[in-house]
C-alpha cells in the first residue's frame, strides 16, 4: 500500500510527527467510555465492553496510526489479535455484519470527534483516506477468517446450540434439533443466570468456559452476563447440579465482594424454562445490586428481597419513603445500622459507638421525617423495604 500521503505545508517530517502524535494522543483519549455511546454495544454484557472492547479499541487506534506515521499497512500479525477478538464475537452469537458494523461506527465516532477537537485541518484531509483503507483492511481480514471459521464443524455445532438455548428460553421445543443424537436436550434444567461485576471480562471469558464445558450444558450471553441451562438427571431436584456447578466456580475469598453473581433454580421440564430465567435474572441482579458476599443467590435465600424486587408497581414508592433522610447522614446510618441488627437497638448503639438514648433520639428523628416508626413491626418492615428499594433503583436494577 502507497504511503497515505505527505502533510501540505506541514513545515517538514518532524513537524509531520509531532502532529500526527498529538492527535494519536488526542483519539487515545476519545476511548473512555467510548462503547457506551455505541447502540450495539448497549445490548452486550458489561465486562465485555470494558475489556475485550476496549481492549480491541486501544489496538486499532494504535495500529492505524502507526500506518498513518509509516504508510505501511499492518501485517496479518500485526491485526491477528483484532481478528480473534472478532473471533470470540461471532463465537458469542454476534453476527458478522453487526461485528464489522461496529467498526464502521467506531470510525465515524472518533473521525467526528477529532474533527471538532482538532485544528490542523491539513492532517485531518491527511488520515480521512488513510482510516478508510484501514477499516477496510481490517474488515476484510475478519471477514475472511470468519469465512474459513464457518466450514469448521464445531462452528456449525456451537451455532446449533445456540439456537438450542434460544428456543428453551423463550419457551419453544428446539423440535429440529431435539432428533438430533449428537445433541442431546434433557427434560430438566437448572437454570442459573450470571450476573458480573465491573471490569473483569478475561476472567469472565475464562469462567464462562468453564461453565461452558459442562456436558450437555446450552449457554446464552445477555446484557449482564448470561444464562446457563445445566441438564438435570433423572430423580435430581437441582441439588446435585448445582453441586457440580459450584465446584466449576473459581475460589473466592470469603468475606469479600465477589466479581459475579449467580442467580438458580431448578427447571422440572422444558416448558418451566423461562419462568425459572426470569426468576434467576432477578436473584442474580439481587446479589449484584446489593453486593452480597454468597456467590449462589437461590430464592430461599432472598424471600424478603425477591419480594421487594419482583414488586415493578410498588419499589419506586418505596426507595422515596427515606427521601426525607437524605439530608441527615447521620440519621440514615443509625436506621442502615438498626435494620441491619435485627432492629437491636443495643447492637447498633455499639456498632456506632454512641449511647443506647442517641440511638433511641435519632430513630424518634427518622419516626418525625419520615412518618414511619423503627420500633413499630409494620412500619419496621416498611422502612426495610424502603431501604432495600432504594438500594435496587440506585445500582439500576434491571432483571
Amino acid at each position: 500500500m502507497n504511503d497515505p500521503g505527505g502533510l501540505p505545508g506541514s513545515g517538514g517530517p518532524a513537524h509531520r510527527t509531532a502532529a500526527i502524535d498529538d492527535l494519536h494522543r488526542a483519539a487515545a483519549s476519545l476511548l473512555e467510555g467510548f462503547y457506551g455511546t455505541l447502540p450495539p454495544y448497549a445490548q452486550l454484557p458489561h465486562s465485555l465492553v470494558e475489556t475485550d472492547f476496549a481492549r480491541g479499541a486501544k489496538l486499532n487506534v494504535d495500529l492505524f496510526f502507526e500506518y498513518l506515521r509509516r504508510g505501511v499497512e499492518p501485517s496479518e500479525a500485526d491485526t491477528r489479535e483484532l481478528v480473534e477478538l472478532a473471533m470470540d464475537r461471532l463465537r458469542d452469537g454476534t453476527p458478522l455484519a453487526d461485528v464489522l458494523e461496529r467498526y464502521r461506527l467506531g470510525a465515524v465516532f472518533l473521525w467526528d470527534r477529532l474533527r471538532d477537537s482538532v485544528g490542523d485541518e491539513s492532517l485531518l484531509l491527511e488520515a480521512s483516506p488513510a482510516l478508510l483503507k484501514y477499516v477496510t483492511l481490517v474488515g476484510a481480514r475478519i471477514a475472511t477468517a470468519a469465512t474459513q471459521r464457518s466450514h469448521d464443524p464445531r462452528w456449525e455445532l456451537l451455532e446449533r446450540r445456540r439456537g438450542i438455548a434460544d428456543a428453551l428460553l423463550a419457551g419453544r421445543d428446539p423440535v429440529e434439533c431435539t432428533a438430533d443424537p449428537v445433541i442431546p436436550v434433557a427434560d430438566a434444567f437448572l437454570v442459573a443466570v450470571f450476573r458480573l461485576c465491573g471490569n473483569n471480562g478475561g476472567p469472565a471469558a475464562a469462567l464462562r468456559h468453564r461453565v461452558e464445558a459442562i456436558p450437555g450444558v446450552f449457554l446464552r450471553l445477555d446484557t449482564g452476563g448470561w444464562t446457563a441451562l445445566l441438564p438435570l438427571a433423572a430423580g435430581d431436584d437441582g441439588a446435585a447440579a448445582l453441586a457440580g456447578l459450584t465446584a466449576r466456580l473459581p475460589a473466592h475469598t470469603p468475606g469479600r465482594v465477589p466479581p459475579y453473581w449467580v442467580g438458580v433454580g431448578a427447571a422440572p421440564a422444558k416448558a418451566a424454562i423461562p419462568t425459572m430465567a426470569a426468576e434467576a435474572r432477578v436473584l442474580a441482579e439481587l446479589g449484584r445490586c446489593l453486593s452480597l458476599h454468597e456467590i449462589v443467590c437461590r430464592r430461599a435465600d432472598l424471600q424478603f428481597e425477591y419480594t421487594v424486587a419482583v414488586s415493578d408497581a410498588a419499589r419506586p414508592g418505596l426507595a422515596v419513603l427515606l427521601a426525607p433522610l437524605d439530608a441527615q447522614p447521620m440519621l440514615a446510618e443509625t436506621l442502615e445500622t438498626f435494620v441491619d441488627t435485627g432492629f437491636n437497638q443495643l447492637a447498633t448503639a455499639r456498632l456506632l459507638m454512641v449511647h443506647r438514648n442517641t440511638v433511641t433520639y435519632r430513630l424518634s428523628r427518622v419516626h418525625e421525617l419520615t412518618g414511619l416508626d423503627p420500633h413499630r413491626p409494620a412500619d419496621a418492615m416498611t422502612l426495610s423495604a424502603a431501604r432495600l428499594a432504594r438500594r435496587l433503583e440506585s445500582a439500576s436494577f434491571a432483571p
